[in-house]
């Protein structure tokens, strides 16, 4: 059993916080760091207070990281999760989407699934009371340090087909306590003979907290409701928006036409320019 520091290996800050509250993200390669630049910038635009922390795993480059640096991020650098062979050729890109292919949108080349799970060094964050995990994907449109105030475990459901979805989580926006006692169970549960968690961090996330608490759609609003449920969608409620599957950044995907107006707001954000006031955001016209 690993207690104390040993429970505190495999992470490093480069800096204090300065809260006891923080927004968390994770930053893998130079395209999740373009992506937390937005987020970063859209969270310094919302007003808060509380720490903006990048948890990066060491191949990113530092000049990737300067931007997220002069915006005050704390940095903290982390290592993926000390688990077995097997377990990481299970959750491999190729053998995971072959076992569980994504039939509703395309991950992008960068994507890697088994970065995800990096995610749960959150729980080694014990100098924060409360922490709120964004994915570098999202940005957040109006000041949401009311999350702060919701029990661990709160997710938004992933709705973005159908209302039948909400009995599953999205994990790209959630509400956590750090504590070494959990991230240790956490890591036993995590790790265990021919287990497959078809949606790396998200599946095992749903399933370690079974009784986890819904949050409102709009505190994890995913870009495909702006097409496929246009009459969900009100720019007046959203408070996170989620760029699931294809980026904004990525150059004409596939979806890029259907979601213009979309990947123009992420640009806004990105280069901190005519940044629009969002109350003034026409729907979709589905949706007016």
């Amino acid at each position: 059993m690993m207690l104390g520091s040993e429970m505190l290996q495999g992470l490093w800050p480069h800096s204090r916080p300065r809260a006891g509250q923080a927004f968390v993200t994770l930053v893998t390669n130079a395209d999740y760091a373009m992506g937390a630049l937005a987020l970063a910038r859209s969270i310094v635009h919302s007003g808060t207070k509380a720490d903006i922390v990048v948890l990066h795993t060491g191949g990113v480059n530092g000049d990737d990281l300067a931007p997220l640096s002069a915006l005050d991020c704390r940095l903290v650098e982390v290592e993926h999760l000390p688990l077995s062979d097997a377990f990481n050729e299970r959750h491999a890109r190729g053998n995971l989407h072959a076992a569980a292919p994504f039939t509703r949108g395309r991950k992008p080349s960068f994507h890697t699934p088994l970065d995800n799970f990096c995610k749960l060094r959150l729980w080694q964050l014990i100098e924060y009371d409360t922490c709120v995990f964004i994915d570098a994907d999202a940005l957040v449109l109006r000041n949401v340090d009311r999350l702060f105030d919701y029990p661990e475990f709160s997710a938004a459901p992933n709705v973005y087909e159908s209302l039948a979805d909400f009995h599953r989580l999205n994990s790209g926006v959630f509400v956590a306590k750090p504590s070494l006692a959990t991230f240790r169970h956490m890591l036993e549960s995590l790790d265990r003979p021919d287990v497959f968690w078809r949606r790396t961090d998200q599946t095992f996330l749903e399933t370690f907290f079974p009784d986890w608490h819904g949050l409102p759609i709009f505190m994890n609003m995913l870009q495909y409701v702006w097409f496929s449920m246009p009459a969900l969608w009100d720019w007046n409620s959203i408070s996170i928006l989620h760029y699931q599957y294809e980026k904004p950044w990525e150059e004409n995907h596939p979806k890029a036409e259907q979601l213009r107006p979309l990947i123009e707001l992420w640009h806004s954000f990105h280069t901190g320019r005519n940044m629009p006031d969002i109350a003034t955001l026409a729907n979709p016209r589905a949706a007016a």
